[in-house]
């Protein structure tokens, strides 16, 4: 069998978009008008929902005092969707909004990682902080504006990424690019004629790995607080993966895993349909899904989960705090036993 190198030698890098920069890998060569298009695009995303970025319409939505309407573009629909259908499943475990929660925590615009005094006291919903049910109203025939009544701090990265990857899959699609891997940070779409290993990485030891999967074409999506955490000044554990109720860091589970297949819709359709008629199927958007379900799954069971979204969408793994391991029907890969 060949390497991924050998098969798909052509690499587009994004070093610094999202955070956490973006590798493409295909077989063909990326032309010059593909990846201007790719930069572009991602410069326009981060424009519209970096909560890093003072002049994004995110941070503008931080400065407003007494809120206000916030037109985002048409290409949002699928994710606020998605985030609806989240917060939902997850009972508000999950909610964009915790962008303030986090901020309180020391993850912030400046990276300080220093959780700011009184912090304890003021996290969650449960502390009176806006929710994305009861205090932001979605308008327009696409629902893509915002409207508000107070500063809203939002952070849509549990599943921003992986909505990014499956907007730029898009393109590559529409392009005539046929077998190509989209990495970003982990966040992967897949498109492959052959199978491609995929170590799930120990959060304790991100040298080793805990198991394999092989993903031929979908979308594989990992979480964990392994490359993002910090202390408190009492030495308490932080990290990036919150419960939105109590806006508290969740401890009992270490690392999760989702493969989600991509629908087999053709990219004009898709496009089409989120764009024209002001609705968006979240299975057009598998990365994003995948994304969001692995941070859902810090909060909320498996089954819970698979209740509340179409039977086949998605397989999941995860690894609790006390080392056991779990996986759904339909996963692709398995853990090490020894």
């Amino acid at each position: 069998m060949s390497t991924l190198a050998e098969r798909m030698p052509y690499t587009f890098d994004l070093p610094n978009a999202l955070g956490t920069g973006m590798i493409i890998s295909s077989s063909k060569a990326i032309s010059s008008t593909t990846a201007a298009g790719i930069r572009s695009f991602v410069a326009h995303y981060e424009a519209a929902l970096s909560r890093f970025r003072q002049d994004s319409i995110v941070g503008s939505m931080n400065r407003a005092a007494h809120g206000g309407q916030f037109d985002f573009p048409d290409w949002c629909a699928g994710l606020f969707d998605l985030y609806d259908q989240l917060v939902t499943a997850t009972d508000g475990a999950i909610d964009p909004c915790v962008g303030e929660d986090l901020i309180r925590l020391g993850y912030d615009a400046k990276l300080t990682f220093t959780m700011q005094p009184g912090a304890a006291n003021q996290l969650g919903a449960l502390h009176g902080r806006p929710t994305w049910r009861n205090d932001i109203t979605r308008q327009s025939e696409h629902g893509t504006t915002l409207i508000t009544h107070c500063p809203v701090y939002l952070d849509f990265g549990a599943c921003g990424k992986g909505y990014c990857v499956d907007l730029i899959a898009q393109r590559l699609r529409a392009a005539n690019y046929r077998e190509f891997v989209i990495n970003a940070g982990g966040d992967l779409r897949i498109h492959s004629a052959e199978p491609i290993t995929i170590a799930l990485e120990d959060p304790r030891n991100t040298a080793n790995a805990v198991g394999i999967a092989h993903i031929t074409t979908g979308a594989f999506c990992a979480s964990a607080p392994s490359r993002r955490h910090w202390q408190d000044a009492e030495a308490h554990e932080l990290h990036h993966l919150l419960n939105a109720i109590d806006g508290r860091p969740v401890h009992d589970v270490h690392a999760t895993w989702v493969y989600a297949p991509v629908e087999t819709l053709s990219t004009a359709s898709t496009t089409e349909t989120s764009q024209h008629n002001g609705s968006s199927n979240i299975t057009h958007y598998p990365t994003a899904m995948a994304d969001g379900l692995a941070t859902a799954l810090f909060v909320a069971h498996p089954n819970q989960l698979a209740a509340a979204f179409p039977d086949g969408s998605f397989a999941c793994a995860l690894l609790r705090a006390d080392n056991t391991a779990a996986a759904s029907k339909r996963f692709p890969g398995e853990f090490f036993t020894h």
